[in-house]
């Protein structure tokens, strides 16, 4: 366990956003790497893998419900150096962990069929969608297991470990996928399908290298069987901070499926094109993401310390520091947009599709990031309401216009990209707000005396 409650808040911030970033650039090349290799069997395949790709932000959502709550508490007793608490809390994900999986799996297998009808451009589109949803339910039901393991690491200051994993598991699904894809060596191609299970075997072999270093090599929180079974004590202390970021989630994958819906009648090419710069686009969110990631545990280790002016100094590094990274990738999408979806097809519509969706869109990088920065800290003071009325603030500013809009006649793509822009811009205003009122009410402002004026 490292202590972030001494030292620079600026170093704690890059020690542990740097191999988060790393970790999570090697997490998204699972679907990149898929969506590389399954380019090269058409538009249908992209858009079919890309629709069937977004039930992943749902499965995020629930793997949030995990990982917020437990990151958030496992940090808040580490920071009041309270060992028993945080190995209740490790255990009592992982009973939650189990159960996420299953219903996963169950869920998945009944609803596959039905979601990509509902989303998909054509026949031949919903066919591939489904068949790669069901090769890669498995390693969605897997993640429950490994993001609750690396968000406990995360809870007490150690980032490296899941790194390494994330590396390892990406380059065995990089060597799996034109094997299984494309059949080489096996002479046996299973075109999508290859590429769902290329993913989930990745995964599961993610899972095993994570509860091996746990085993082994993890000694502030373990595995303790007495404590798997269910405390609901302690499952509500999760599920109180875990569930509305999972509703966050469980938002974007709404945002999500409304943009697949109301452009689905460009065609499969205008699927594709934003089915692979959306992608793109989730690989530039990473750093800052991570930085959100990495203030979350520091932050909240001060709040168990009860170290307020601490606290309130990692947000305003994370907030610099995020915006300063994300004004950057701003300037590159307005540069050469192109470049980053041309590295995943050679189809001009597409491509063209990607990159004008990049060059809109990346207008609001700063604003995403800020928006990430102010749930971190939300998660960190143990009250994630706000920024799940943050995020539904955008069923009003982006929903409801996108839908009339489509309505219309003269609707385009650059329509939703543009509203887009906008309602992240005011959602960012909206959590700034909810955060500064927040940190008013649970870390007051020390009294000033003569000396300290």
């Amino acid at each position: 366990m490292h202590d972030l409650t001494q030292g620079s808040t600026f170093r704690h911030l890059v020690r542990l956003a740097m191999p988060i970033a790393i970790g999570m650039v090697f997490q998204t090349l699972y679907v990149l790497v898929d969506l590389y290799f399954v380019a090269q069997l058409g538009d249908t395949a992209i858009a079919g893998v890309s629709a069937a790709g977004n039930a992943q932000f749902l499965v995020m959502a629930l793997t949030q419900v995990l990982g917020v709550g437990t990151m958030a508490l496992i940090a808040q007793a580490a920071g009041r150096k309270d060992r028993d608490d945080a190995n209740r809390i490790f255990n009592q994900g992982l009973s939650l962990a189990l159960g996420c999986a299953l219903l996963t799996l169950v869920l998945g297998y009944a609803a596959a069929g039905s979601y990509m009808q509902a989303i998909g451009a054509d026949a031949a589109t919903v066919a591939a969608g489904t068949e790669y949803l069901f090769a890669f339910l498995p390693g969605l039901a897997l993640q429950f297991a490994l993001v609750m393991m690396g968000s406990a690491l995360r809870g007490t200051g150690i980032a490296k470990p899941t790194m390494v994993v994330q590396l390892l598991t990406v380059l065995l699904n990089a060597l799996l996928a034109p094997i299984l894809i494309a059949g080489w060596l096996t002479g046996k191609p299973l075109g999508v399908a290859g590429a769902g299970l290329a993913t989930s075997l990745s995964i599961a072999a993610g899972v095993a290298m994570m509860a091996w270093y746990f085993a082994r090599l993890e000694s502030y929180v373990g595995l303790d069987r007495r404590q798997l079974l269910p405390q609901w004590a302690q499952l509500r202390r999760i599920l109180r901070i875990g569930l509305p970021p999972g509703g966050e989630f469980a938002l974007m994958f709404v945002y999500m499926g409304v943009i697949y819906a109301v452009i689905g009648g460009f065609g499969a090419a205008a699927q594709a094109g934003f089915g692979v710069g959306s992608r793109v686009m989730q690989a530039i969110f990473l750093p800052a993401i991570a930085v959100a990631f990495a203030c979350s545990p520091i932050a909240a280790q001060n709040v168990g310390a009860d170290q307020p002016a601490r606290v309130r100094e990692v947000f305003r590094t994370a907030a610099w520091t995020g915006s300063t990274i994300m004004f950057g990738l701003t300037l590159a999408c307005q540069w050469r947009p192109e470049w980053f979806i041309a590295g995943f097809t050679d189809e001009p519509e597409v491509v063209a599709v990607g990159a004008d969706f990049l060059r809109i869109i990346a207008w609001n990088f700063v604003a995403t990031g800020l928006v990430f920065t102010c749930s971190g800290m939300f998660q960190a003071l143990g009250n994630t309401v706000p920024a799940l009325l943050s995020s539904a603030s955008r069923l009003l500013t982006f929903v409801l216009p996108v839908l009339w809009l489509s309505a219309q006649s003269g609707f385009t793509l650059h329509q939703v990209w543009f509203v887009s822009v906008a309602s992240v811009a005011l959602q960012a205003l909206l959590s700034l707000w909810l955060l500064r009122r927040e940190m008013s009410r649970r870390l007051p402002e020390p009294l000033m005396t003569p000396a300290t004026a």
